[in-house]
């Protein structure tokens, strides 16, 4: 494995020749990867060269380990603050020994997010409310929990979606407070919400969607008023991306690598709620 100093040179590089890009008809002319798990660091490095923030930090949860994640290499390069936060005191503890947590200005805390813990989660960062990127991953409630949202207003908005829902539907799992991916369902595919979903979720919360990344599992939303003529806004149609890789169980929790379609026929039949009709749904 490359060191992290020549993760960290090779980022650099590649970071310079993003930012002089212009005029993009996608995200995906920007990617690169240094610790994301696609090419979300590139997507980051040429947004943040390119919109106005008042304030360099970061709020990124569901980080696990923090070992792949998609602000670290803004941590790492660019000297911005962050809080991040995962469900897993284990995991936090290794974040919390790394040779690069004293060196930056990072906050970890271990916590299981829910619609009612989150806004009191948001406020201990001591973050002006104006946070530069906020990403939520959380692998279940990330509509419920966005929707509750209200403690902050950061400019580059970074949501995880469950491509396999399909672009037509604006759905996403029922809110559980104690909901967890694996044991909701084995296939490990149940989860988060539908792109229509938290499209139209931030539209309402005054966003403006620019895209996904080309592994289909984030979509990039910018607060309207730093919106800029070099950052064009996609419609829903054009923006999503469906995802390819492959990560469906079995029961005995072994990758079975199932395909496109063959991915939703294992999760059909489960509950999701349709954010348009208000009302339970199956798959």
């Amino acid at each position: 494995m490359a060191s992290e100093e020549f993760l960290l040179l090779n980022g650099k590089q590649l970071s310079e020749n993003v930012i002089l890009k212009n005029n993009i008809a996608s995200l995906n002319e920007v990617e690169f990867k240094v610790f994301s798990q696609w090419g979300d660091d590139g997507i980051i490095q040429w947004l943040v060269s390119n919109i106005e923030l008042p304030n360099k930090t970061f709020i990124e949860f569901g980080v696990e380990d923090y070992r792949e994640s998609n602000t670290r290499f803004l941590l790492m390069n660019n000297n911005w603050s962050g809080f991040v936060m995962d469900g897993s005191e284990s995991n936090i503890s290794k974040i919390a020994n790394s040779e690069y947590f004293w060196k930056y200005d990072l906050f970890a805390k271990s916590a299981f997010i829910t619609t009612d813990n989150i806004n009191t989660l948001l406020k201990s960062s001591a973050f002006s409310e104006d946070v530069g990127i906020l990403h939520i991953d959380i692998d279940g409630n990330d509509y419920w929990v966005l929707k509750e949202i209200a403690s902050i207003s950061p400019i580059i908005l970074i949501l995880e979606y469950n491509s396999i829902f399909g672009i037509d539907r604006a759905i996403t799992v029922p809110y559980d407070k104690e909901f967890q991916r694996t044991k909701a369902h084995f296939g490990n595919l149940y989860f988060g919400a539908s792109l229509r979903a938290l499209y139209q979720l931030s539209v309402s919360k005054g966003y403006s969607f620019i895209g996904c990344n080309s592994a289909g599992n984030n979509a990039y939303f910018i607060r309207k008023d730093k919106m800029k003529e070099k950052i064009r806004e996609k419609s829903l149609e054009d923006g999503y991306v469906l995802s390819k890789f492959r990560e469906s169980r079995n029961k005995e929790g072994n990758l079975t690598y199932l395909r496109r379609g063959d991915r939703l026929e294992q999760i059909r039949g489960m509950p999701v709620y349709n954010i348009e009709t208000n009302q339970l749904e199956e798959l």
